[in-house]
């Protein structure tokens, strides 16, 4: 299992979890303001290396912090992230505060409006920390940040900021958004969990559009419970997101708490392109089979899921090419080459092929229906291996795609780890049931942490 990130004297507050933090700071036992102290203390001794911010500004987080603890001396009820820092994505629209979506384009661009998840935010009490840095337009092309577990490698993207961010304990929760494999892959490099939920759950409304078809909000935590406190806040319906429908509190912290009746029974899927994952992973992953014995069986998908990269490049990219073709004519000689070729390749797409495209991914789930009548969640890889060395590219989500344009949920949990870098064991659930996933999540990983203690 991977080391976690480890804190000493004044840095234990940071080192409090999400939950734990807001329990506290809602008992008077800790107030905003302090914890708020302690992130920019862990940010300024780790940013010069990190790189994980696009903007930041001490002042308004402490100003935000003052705020709170004014409101809360006040006696009314206050919300379930009460004082807790949150960084979001900087495609992220936030008022009066700069939104540059990775790109020069954008450079100074300041929104009129928040977006409804960062007004989810505000409402709830969270400290807006400032913007983490995003890969050019949520694509490709690689930023400034670092991997916190060794900056010679990639922290993957294109949520890239919030992974490093939360995995460095500069925050303790940050929000991402996936497309293909922009919040799984590098919370896995990084070391922390990721979960991108159900797709439609979170409305999109204010964030850079990609690819209306597969573009998912997520968030990244260093613990299962912590991604349920903030994915609790941001679930709702939007009409303004056409994804999105009205439908009940999902409760996602009370279930990843909860005691399943049963010992949940996981299905091992060696996804497409296996032949991609490093001898690590495979070891590691079998290891993970292994320990579950009974609780778990391999399975193979069947073989139109073969063709399941190629339609998920044939949606992403035609939908690419439209929704960000407003840069293009503003700017295609500031763009970088591997952004314009996926353009270039979406407006060659014919429309009867991309029209066809978008019937895949219910024909696909369709597959995974039997899978699920005999089991709690998917295991796999959450990448082909630990984060690769060098910074020119943000790795490979060869093992994310498939599941993103499925729109299922998924999650990735620090507890492998190679080289002394991270490496993520991924669960799949089912379309919707995102609590049954994180209830796995959480027994999975305090069952191999058992394991590992010899308990």
């Amino acid at each position: 299992m991977t080391a976690k990130p480890t804190f000493r004297g004044a840095e234990a507050i940071v080192g409090l979890g999400a939950v734990e933090q807001r329990n506290r700071i809602a008992s008077g036992a800790l107030r905003a303001e302090e914890l708020t102290e302690a992130c920019i203390a862990r940010i300024s001794a780790t940013e010069p290396e990190l790189h994980a911010w696009a903007w930041f500004d001490p002042e308004h987080a402490r100003a935000q912090a003052r705020a709170l603890d004014a409101y809360r001396g006040t006696g009314q009820p206050i919300g379930p992230l009460h004082g807790v820092p949150v960084g979001l994505k900087d495609i992220i629209d936030t008022v009066r505060i700069p939104t540059a979506n990775g790109t020069a384009l954008d450079e100074g661009r300041t929104p009129e409006q928040d977006a409804f998840v960062t007004a989810q935010l505000k409402a709830a009490g969270a400290v807006i920390m400032g913007k983490t840095v995003t890969t050019e337009l949520a694509y490709l092309h690689p930023g400034p940040t670092r991997n916190p577990h060794n900056p010679a490698h990639t922290p993957g993207g294109s949520s890239s900021g919030s992974a490093a961010a939360v995995a460095s304990g500069q925050v303790p929760l940050a929000v991402g958004t996936q497309t293909g494999g922009s919040l799984i892959r590098p919370a896995a490099y990084c070391g922390a969990v990721g979960f991108k939920p159900s797709f439609g759950r979170i409305p999109r409304t204010g964030i850079l559009a990609e690819s209306p078809s597969l573009d998912t909000v997520g968030v990244i935590a260093r613990s299962v419970p912590d991604a349920a406190l903030l994915a609790d806040v941001l679930f709702g319906h939007d009409p303004a997101d056409r994804a999105t429908s009205p439908a009940p509190a999902p409760r996602l912290l009370e279930s990843a708490l909860s005691t399943a009746p049963l010992p949940p029974v996981f299905a091992f899927v060696r996804p497409p392109h296996w032949e991609l994952a490093a001898p690590e992973t495979r070891d590691a992953l079998d290891e993970v089979a292994g320990l579950l014995g009974e609780q778990c069986f391999a399975v193979e998908l069947p073989p139109a899921f073969d063709e399941a990269q190629a339609v998920h490049r044939r949606i992403y990219s035609a939908e690419m090419a439209k929704c960000l073709h407003a840069y293009e004519r503003r700017g295609r000689d500031r763009l970088s080459d591997v952004l314009l070729e996926a353009m270039d390749a979406g407006k060659a797409i014919p429309a009867r092929d991309y029209i066809a495209a978008l019937d895949w991914p219910d024909v696909l789930y369709a597959g995974l229906a039997e899978i699920f009548t005999r089991c709690d969640v998917i295991l796999t890889a959450a990448a082909p291996g630990p984060a690769p060395l060098g910074l020119e590219n943000t790795g490979d989500a060869v093992f994310n795609a498939l599941w993103t344009m499925l729109g299922v949920p998924a999650i990735t949990l620090p507890l492998l780890q190679a080289d002394g870098l991270p490496m993520g064991v991924q669960l799949i659930g089912r379309r919707g049931d995102d609590g049954r996933l994180l209830r796995t999540a959480r027994w999975l990983t305090d069952h191999l942490t058992r394991i590992e203690g010899g308990a």
